[in-house]
């Protein structure tokens, strides 16, 4: 196996440990570290558990068994970030890593924080230990896309979150033996459907390298004829529009779990009083806010740069909008996102409240398929 083959394999292994530091590693980011001898056998591995304790690589050398001491002066470090170099609630990691003498350390990606960005790695080479820097970079950096956010932006990583009905034509008229003013989730879509399934997307049926994620593709906003819906209008007798399935709630309360914050409008918060809770999933709530024009109680704010402002102060490193489709427009006008995720369901309906439109030069870097489809898109 060549080393470039090699490296990536126990880079791999770095990126599954640090997952397990979802939950309590926050606001620390997500790392893992193995230990390699010279002969290819994994001597201690380990992971960043809880903010506050033992870095990834403090636990993985912790983890090396007596007998296997000796093999660590032919070993190499493969580490998901940079190792710290700075005294903070823990001593450097750079420091223990040249106290055990290893030959050779394998970084992910640099560490974006004010007290590394390269001095770990400055560190280690002085000490005249080999360095590699850039083994899965792309994986590594999307494993703390928000703690880098965080640092490099001074600001949550913000995902915009919206579910909305299957697109329609504005002069396509409606079949008078095939339409229903109810939403449902069974049964075929009462209207021919203009768009490939899912689409407020606006691709074309040959843009499958943009289905799979190709780092070249762009998909535009330029039907302007369709029109998705992301809830009913509101009235006397108002009742929320029921979009996604059983399955695809479970999947926004596990999301809801992963990030630190969550926002709605007043109007959204006035009409269907969300409680914007994980209760199908298993993990912490996330802090709900309010937009409005108005704020007259804590957690209510007036614009989007005021929210952002309020959960940079207090270490919060992600937020999800939820709607409704004012205040995630108002994000969108400002470009203050970084990820949009829409889920669309296989049915339309007669009016409602038209879904925000997406803005142009994104590119789509997930499609999950179920009954609904969800598609999630970032900045091309």
């Amino acid at each position: 196996m060549k080393q470039e083959e090699t490296d990536e394999k126990y880079m791999r292994r770095c990126l599954q440990l640090a997952r397990n530091g979802q939950q309590l590693a926050k606001p620390n980011p997500m790392v893992g570290a193995v230990i390699v001898s010279k002969e290819g056998k994994i001597i201690g591995e380990g992971y960043h558990v809880r903010c506050g304790k033992g870095h990834a690589e403090v636990n993985a050398f912790a983890s090396v068994r007596k007998e296997d001491e000796a093999l660590l002066r032919e070993a190499t470090v493969y580490v998901s970030l940079e190792p710290c170099s700075h005294y903070g609630k823990t001593p450097p990691c750079a420091d223990l890593i040249i106290s055990k003498g290893v030959r050779r350390v394998v970084c992910g990606c640099i560490d974006p924080f004010a007290e590394v960005q390269g001095r770990g790695v400055k560190k280690i080479r002085e000490a005249g230990i080999e360095v590699t820097v850039g083994v899965l970079e792309k994986e590594c950096l999307e494993l703390n896309k928000r703690f880098i956010t965080y640092n490099t932006h001074k600001r949550p990583y913000v995902i915009l979150k919206w579910a909305e009905t299957e697109s329609r034509l504005t002069n396509t008229p409606f079949n008078t033996t095939t339409d229903t003013p109810f939403n449902t989730t069974t049964g075929p879509s009462p209207i021919p459907l203009p768009h490939r399934e899912g689409s407020n997307h606006r691709y074309s049926p040959d843009d499958a390298s943009i289905i799979n994620g190709s780092k070249d593709d762009v998909t535009t906003c330029t039907n302007n004829s369709a029109v998705a819906y992301i809830g009913n209008l509101p009235g006397k007798d108002y009742q929320p529009l029921i979009i996604s399935t059983p399955f695809t709630k479970m999947l926004v309360h596990k999301m809801r779990a992963e990030n630190d914050a969550i926002l709605v409008g007043k109007t959204t918060e006035e009409l269907e009083q969300p409680q914007l809770t994980v209760r199908e999933w298993s993990g912490p709530s996330p802090e709900k806010l309010v937009l409005t024009s108005q704020p007259t109680k804590a957690g209510e704010y007036a614009t989007p740069a005021e929210v952002l402002s309020h959960l940079y102060a207090e270490k919060k490193q992600s937020l999800i909008v939820e709607g409704g489709a004012k205040t995630l427009q108002s994000f969108l006008d400002v470009g203050l996102w970084d990820e949009i995720r829409i889920e669309s369901a296989p049915f339309t309906v007669n009016e409602g409240i038209e879904a925000p439109k997406l803005p142009d030069n994104i590119r789509i870097v997930k499609v999950e398929k179920y009954v609904n489809t969800i598609v999630t898109y970032e900045r091309a």
